[in-house]
């Protein structure tokens, strides 16, 4: 096995990688000897306040990833360290003020633009994570109606710690077709171990919904903000409901020493490794449990093929290993069967 290469001039030089082409000037898989994956971490525009205002079954234009596809791409490093500040400054733009107009980058991050880069890139299924507030969002109530059209596309359900009937939203929303709840401290405003989100994790594990939780600081939200994320701040969590299953979305970020020890430590967790480098994604699969390791983009922050790449480079010589992390492990846990 030969060193490869893991700095690139742009997202589409990963195709001087073995297993990737450019296809009519798209990324795209081709080596077929590739898993199938199931990217467990995606997302399409989220709406506030505001009803959602296109069809997230249209394309008007290509995706418009925050990260775009002309930057220079260092794989060693967490993802959004190759964002430059135009990039910051457009990420954040876009998320607070995008659901309260009709334009934007947002316009892009539909199903239609995922699918097809699902397809470019061998991924059969992507699971999409909404988040809710109590009050004037219902993006759990749109993501789970794109899932009921299209089975390629899985839904997560959202219930905030401080909703009313906390119980029989969850329920209502597995009987939509829900395989799990998105938690998000930094962006609901709520810590993993204050006591509602507390309830809100045992009745998820009553129901048989998994967590998928946002989990570490990334480095580039507010101060305050990332007091919320703190990885110590989880432990709680899986220790007082060992009945619940728990995800730690992009393995800790930039805590991720303190993520692997707690899927170390505790059967009830899983790690999610979206937005890792490269080196932290062969530590993880080295030292993390094999049977709760799974792929995730972080789409539309991220073109998929970045982790995937990652993944590539981290499993040469491991087919089996390879196998779990793109798809066995995500069909045990989410109870479904998308590969042949």
């Amino acid at each position: 096995m030969c060193a490869r290469q893991e700095s690139f001039q742009s997202v589409n030089a990963l195709s001087t990688l073995p297993w990737f082409e450019l296809r009519d000037g798209r990324l795209a898989l081709r080596d077929r000897d590739v898993p199938p994956a199931i990217d467990v971490h995606s997302h399409l525009a989220l709406s506030y306040v505001r009803p959602l205002a296109f069809d997230l079954f249209a394309a008007p234009r290509p995706t418009e990833h925050y990260l775009p596809l002309q930057r220079p791409l260092d794989l060693d490093v967490y993802v959004n360290r190759n964002l430059h500040d135009e990039d910051l400054a457009n990420l954040k733009r876009d998320l607070t003020l995008g659901p309260l107009r009709s334009g934007g980058m947002r316009v892009t991050h539909t199903a239609a633009n995922l699918l097809r880069e699902m397809g470019e890139l061998g991924v059969a299924a992507s699971v999409l994570l909404p988040i809710d507030y109590p009050v004037l969002s219902s993006n759990a109530k749109t993501y789970l109606g794109v899932a009921a059209r299209e089975r390629r596309l899985l839904g997560f359900g959202s219930v905030h710690p401080f909703s009313r009937d906390v119980a029989g939203k969850l329920r209502r929303q597995k009987a939509a077709g829900a395989r799990g709840i998105k938690f998000h401290p930094a962006v609901q405003l709520v810590a993993p171990d204050h006591p509602r989100s507390l309830a809100l994790f045992h009745e998820a594990g009553a129901v048989g919904l998994p967590v998928l939780m946002h989990c570490g600081p990334v480095g580039i939200e507010a101060p305050r903000l990332r007091k919320l994320c703190q990885v110590p701040r989880y432990e709680r969590a899986l220790v007082e409901n060992p009945r619940t299953t728990f995800v730690l979305g992009h393995s800790g970020a930039l805590q991720m020493e303190e993520a692997l020890a707690l899927a170390k430590r505790y059967d009830n967790v899983y790690l999610e490794i979206s937005c890792q480098s490269v080196s932290h994604v062969r530590r993880i699969l080295a030292e993390g449990p094999p049977d709760r390791l799974l792929f995730g983009s972080d789409w539309p922050f991220y073109h998929q093929a970045i982790p995937l790449a990652k993944v590539l480079l981290a499993t040469e010589g491991n087919p089996g290993l390879r196998r779990r992390v793109l798809h066995e492990n995500a069909e045990r846990l989410l109870g479904l069967r998308v590969t042949s």
